[in-house]
């Protein structure tokens, strides 16, 4: 049994999966309660799944960019599930779990989630035949600026906002929007990720494992 956090943003959460179904699954948007919300959450969703810790066989969580303050605490939890049970540990960049529930298409896509003060941190992806790939770090940008820089055919998904959103649609001949559903980060696809990861051999050091952070003039709010 897995289970997977993600606390990268506003939008939180939780997944149990064991490698044939998703046993449990909890998303939420918070404000900024990530302290006081995360733990008594994950009790909840291991009660009403009627599990208990000592089931659990690993613990996946979702790296970032991020804020900072709630990227610390989802690791916070996970260290402390994997060292408690001694479980393995998977991290996971942020917007490959947004990415991963993208169709497939025949040209690039950015993957993108709210970094504060109107940015966005973005991520370039291309389709392969296992699916998108990273092309790159992230990368802090703001919707008008996108907007200016793409010049051809491009599907963009992840959290925007109503005025991001009308901005890239200007470009409409060369910006294809994913719908809101598929703009919501799923923690079950964070879990099947990590599973992957954990099943081929991949963990991470509980004790090194850190956040990805943003390097922007200025910190990225909370």
């Amino acid at each position: 049994m897995l289970l997977a956090i993600d606390s990268s943003t506003q939008w939180m959460g939780l997944a149990l999966y064991d490698g044939v179904q998703v046993l449990g699954e909890m998303a939420w948007r918070t404000r900024n309660h990530h302290t006081v919300e995360l733990a008594p959450a994950v009790d909840a969703l291991m009660n009403r799944s009627a599990l208990s810790p000592d089931q659990l066989k690993a613990v996946a969580v979702a790296l970032g960019p991020g804020s900072f303050t709630s990227l610390r605490i989802g690791l916070a939890v996970a260290k402390g599930l994997s060292l408690a049970q001694k479980i393995p540990l998977i991290g996971i960049p942020t917007l490959d779990v947004l990415a991963a529930a993208q169709p497939l298409r025949n040209i690039p896509m950015i993957a993108v989630l709210q970094a504060g003060r109107g940015r966005l941190a973005a991520v370039h992806y291309l389709a392969e035949k296992d699916g998108w790939k990273a092309q790159g770090d992230a990368r802090v940008t703001t919707a008008e600026e996108l907007s200016q820089q793409i010049k051809s055919p491009t599907y963009i998904c992840g959290e925007l906002s109503a005025e991001d959103r009308q901005m890239l649609h200007r470009k409409y001949k060369n910006v294809l929007l994913a719908s809101p559903a598929l703009c919501v980060r799923r923690p079950s696809l964070l879990a099947e990720l990590a599973w992957a990861r954990w099943q081929s051999g991949k963990t991470d050091d509980p004790v090194s494992l850190a956040p990805i952070y943003l390097h922007v003039a200025g910190s990225i709010p909370d």
